[in-house]
């Protein structure tokens, strides 16, 4: 990747693929009919509105927020089309008809692009269907909802991977040290021993480097399972398909050739800026974070834990952000491999198709970018 060239990324959406840029970002569905609904909309720059933001450590934590409500609004985009599709099967209605209830269609909103084969896309066709597109205040969710989707994703994020794991440690480290946790049934009901019992286990334990390594791989098994279960879904294999067309897309951006299927169709489908190696390197992070930061008190390890990680999520990022760097990468490829290996579960092999649809995307989305890089690209 040459060092003035703009950083691309994306992801994977009800059949179709968001890619983003720095300004910009645009989705592109496949419609049950073969044509590909795009979306388009230039982004807010929170560096410039908040110079703070650009700080190492701080910039990660700004994008990363900005991504989760950016990735809320794809997939509720993608989950239209999907509806209005299936709306028009069962029921026949045109797209007028859609519309007055509100399903994205065809129109200024979400308008078809159709490529025929391989024939490339010019910068004025896609640059024009891209700016037409822009429609901001009908492409906002309700702020409420977003925010909601936001705090549940996270909140349950944090009892499975961080209070679960910390709490079964602890038990774990508890038993080993004392061989069997023992308490007197005298007078006590089933649930009170059984609080009993659970107040014995969690007798605090100061973490140590093994105490850490333990909870970082009852994280990373809860992780690694989820993925697998989710990748036996027929459904979702089919978005890791396209997961995997975005990421052969952003290869052929980043080695500079023209956004064709050809192109896109030879390249690799594991990336290290991927979302899934950005998840697993910061699971791996905390496990050092955790070891330096500990304290002789449960509720102040777990407080600990949630405190910091809005720094650890930086520094992940960082560490991403350096990989696509050329020179950086072979000394970063150490600690961005387990994240290359998780992704021969959360990317499949895409069809031309698929690629079609993400290379729509990106060339959607560079269409917006005031960048000369990405103005050329299209050309």
């Amino acid at each position: 990747m040459r060092e003035d060239q703009i950083i691309v990324g994306g992801q994977a959406v009800l059949e179709g693929v968001m890619m983003r840029a720095p300004h910009s970002y645009a989705i592109a569905v496949r419609q049950a009919d073969g044509t590909i609904v795009t979306k388009s909309e230039r982004l807010p720059s929170l560096g410039e509105r908040y110079p703070l933001l650009k700080l190492p450590l701080l910039r990660g934590v700004a994008v990363l927020v900005q991504s989760l409500v950016l990735g809320i609004k794809s997939v509720n985009f993608s989950a239209g089309v999907a509806f209005a599709d299936a709306q028009r099967t069962l029921t026949g209605t045109d797209e007028s008809e859609a519309a007055k209830e509100g399903i994205p269609a065809t129109g200024q909103d979400a308008r078809p692009v159709v490529i025929g084969g391989d024939k490339p896309m010019t910068l004025a066709s896609v640059q024009s269907k891209a700016i037409e597109s822009i429609k901001p205040e009908s492409s906002q969710m309700p702020g409420g909802a977003v925010a909601g989707s936001i705090v549940f994703a996270l909140g349950l994020n944090i009892v499975i991977f961080i209070v679960l794991p910390l709490l079964l440690t602890n038990m774990l480290f508890v038993l080993l040290g004392k061989g069997s946790i023992q308490v007197s049934a005298t007078g006590h009901t089933w649930y009170q021993n059984a609080w009993l019992w659970l107040r014995a286990a969690m007798r605090p334990i100061r973490p140590t480097v093994g105490f850490n390594l333990v909870d970082g791989t009852i994280r990373m098994s809860f992780f690694l399972i989820m993925m697998w279960s989710m990748s036996l879904l027929k459904e979702i294999r089919r978005l890791f398909e396209y997961h995997g067309a975005e990421h052969k897309v952003v290869y052929a951006w980043e080695a500079g050739e023209p956004l064709t299927i050809e192109n896109a169709r030879s390249k690799p489908r594991q990336h290290p800026r991927c979302g899934t190696s950005f998840l697993m390197l910061v699971m791996l992070v905390a496990i050092v974070a955790f070891s330096v930061v500990k304290f002789d008190h449960l509720l102040l390890n777990l407080a600990a834990r949630l405190l910091l990680m809005p720094v650890i999520a930086g520094i992940s990022y960082e560490i991403l952000r350096a990989s696509a760097k050329s020179k950086a990468q072979v000394a970063l490829s150490i600690i961005t491999r387990p994240g290359l290996w998780l992704q021969n579960i959360t990317t499949k092999e895409p069809d031309d198709a698929q690629l079609e649809v993400s290379i729509t995307a990106l060339k959607t989305s560079l269409a917006l970018e005031p960048s000369v890089a990405g103005q050329q690209a299209l050309a």
